[in-house]
Protein backbone atom coordinates (compact mmCIF):
# COMPACT_ATOMS: atom_id res chain seq x y z
CA UNK A 1 0.00 0.00 0.00
CA UNK A 2 0.83 3.54 -0.62
CA UNK A 3 1.78 5.61 2.19
CA UNK A 4 -0.76 8.30 0.76
CA UNK A 5 -3.84 5.35 0.53
CA UNK A 6 -3.11 4.77 4.30
CA UNK A 7 -3.15 8.47 5.26
CA UNK A 8 -6.16 8.80 3.50
CA UNK A 9 -7.54 5.39 5.27
CA UNK A 10 -6.53 6.98 8.64
CA UNK A 11 -8.07 10.40 7.98
CA UNK A 12 -11.33 8.56 6.98
CA UNK A 13 -11.35 6.47 9.90
CA UNK A 14 -10.16 9.62 12.39
CA UNK A 15 -13.38 11.79 10.60
CA UNK A 16 -15.54 8.41 11.15
CA UNK A 17 -14.63 7.75 15.14
CA UNK A 18 -15.19 12.01 15.46
CA UNK A 19 -18.84 11.61 14.17
CA UNK A 20 -19.76 8.23 15.73
CA UNK A 21 -18.70 10.45 19.36
CA UNK A 22 -20.52 12.98 18.03
CA UNK A 23 -24.30 11.21 17.28
CA UNK A 24 -23.03 8.07 20.36
CA UNK A 25 -22.16 11.03 23.29
CA UNK A 26 -25.79 12.98 23.55
CA UNK A 27 -27.70 9.41 22.81
CA UNK A 28 -25.66 7.67 25.62
CA UNK A 29 -26.57 10.64 27.95
CA UNK A 30 -30.14 10.64 26.46
CA UNK A 31 -29.91 6.71 27.80
CA UNK A 32 -28.22 7.14 30.68
CA UNK A 33 -30.12 10.34 32.28
CA UNK A 34 -33.70 7.18 30.92
CA UNK A 35 -31.75 5.11 33.23
CA UNK A 36 -31.61 7.56 36.42
CA UNK A 37 -34.76 8.48 35.77
CA UNK A 38 -36.03 4.44 35.75
CA UNK A 39 -34.06 3.83 38.68
CA UNK A 40 -35.12 6.99 41.15
CA UNK A 41 -38.60 6.07 40.42
CA UNK A 42 -38.92 2.18 41.70
CA UNK A 43 -36.71 3.79 44.69
CA UNK A 44 -39.62 6.37 45.25
CA UNK A 45 -42.01 3.45 44.48
CA UNK A 46 -40.06 1.31 47.08
CA UNK A 47 -40.03 3.79 49.70
CA UNK A 48 -43.89 4.67 49.58
CA UNK A 49 -44.50 1.22 49.95
CA UNK A 50 -42.67 0.98 53.12
CA UNK A 51 -43.97 4.11 54.72
CA UNK A 52 -47.52 2.43 53.98
CA UNK A 53 -46.63 -0.86 55.37
CA UNK A 54 -44.99 1.31 58.52
CA UNK A 55 -47.92 3.11 58.71
CA UNK A 56 -50.01 0.23 59.12
CA UNK A 57 -48.29 -1.79 61.55
CA UNK A 58 -48.55 1.39 63.55
CA UNK A 59 -52.11 1.46 63.06
CA UNK A 60 -52.54 -1.86 64.10
CA UNK A 61 -50.22 -0.87 66.86
CA UNK A 62 -52.70 1.54 68.15
CA UNK A 63 -55.67 -0.29 68.19
CA UNK A 64 -54.28 -3.14 70.04
CA UNK A 65 -53.23 -0.37 72.49
CA UNK A 66 -56.36 0.64 72.39
CA UNK A 67 -58.24 -2.76 73.55
CA UNK A 68 -55.51 -3.25 76.31
CA UNK A 69 -56.72 -0.04 77.85
CA UNK A 70 -60.29 -1.07 77.41
CA UNK A 71 -59.62 -4.63 78.95
CA UNK A 72 -57.44 -2.21 81.67
CA UNK A 73 -60.24 0.07 82.51
CA UNK A 74 -62.67 -2.90 83.00
CA UNK A 75 -60.64 -4.80 85.10
CA UNK A 76 -60.29 -1.72 86.98
CA UNK A 77 -64.12 -1.34 86.84
CA UNK A 78 -64.49 -4.83 88.52
CA UNK A 79 -61.86 -4.44 90.84
CA UNK A 80 -63.55 -1.02 92.27
CA UNK A 81 -66.69 -2.71 92.66
CA UNK A 82 -65.17 -5.13 94.42
CA UNK A 83 -63.52 -2.93 96.76
CA UNK A 84 -67.73 -1.91 97.01
CA UNK A 85 -66.45 1.35 95.05
CA UNK A 86 -63.96 3.02 97.21
CA UNK A 87 -60.63 3.36 96.95
CA UNK A 88 -59.13 2.38 100.05
CA UNK A 89 -55.53 3.12 101.72
CA UNK A 90 -54.66 -0.50 101.47
CA UNK A 91 -55.70 -0.88 97.67
CA UNK A 92 -53.94 1.97 96.82
CA UNK A 93 -50.41 0.89 98.62
CA UNK A 94 -51.13 -2.07 97.11
CA UNK A 95 -51.71 -0.65 93.47
CA UNK A 96 -48.47 1.29 94.37
CA UNK A 97 -46.38 -2.02 95.22
CA UNK A 98 -47.75 -3.45 92.29
CA UNK A 99 -46.44 -0.38 90.19
CA UNK A 100 -43.20 -0.88 91.75
CA UNK A 101 -42.98 -4.63 90.80
CA UNK A 102 -43.59 -3.32 87.06
CA UNK A 103 -40.46 -1.03 86.57
CA UNK A 104 -37.98 -1.94 83.67
CA UNK A 105 -35.11 -3.40 85.13
CA UNK A 106 -32.12 -1.32 86.16
CA UNK A 107 -34.49 1.79 87.13
CA UNK A 108 -33.74 3.71 90.28
CA UNK A 109 -36.39 3.91 92.78
CA UNK A 110 -36.17 6.53 95.54
CA UNK A 111 -37.86 5.92 98.35
CA UNK A 112 -39.40 8.99 100.71
CA UNK A 113 -40.56 8.99 104.10
CA UNK A 114 -43.99 9.78 104.23
CA UNK A 115 -47.61 10.25 105.39
CA UNK A 116 -50.72 10.05 103.10
CA UNK A 117 -48.17 9.66 100.33
CA UNK A 118 -46.98 13.29 101.32
CA UNK A 119 -43.26 13.60 102.10
CA UNK A 120 -42.86 14.25 105.33
CA UNK A 121 -41.55 17.75 105.26
CA UNK A 122 -44.46 18.86 103.43
CA UNK A 123 -46.81 16.92 105.67
CA UNK A 124 -47.17 20.16 108.16
CA UNK A 125 -47.91 22.15 105.69
CA UNK A 126 -51.81 21.45 105.00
Amino acid sequence: MKVGAIVTLCSFLFVGLICLSMWGCPTYSVWSQEMKGRAELARAEQNKQIMFIEAQAMLEAERFNAQSEIVRAEGMAQAMEIENGQLTDIYIRYLFVRALENLPEGTQVIYLPAADFMPINEAGRR
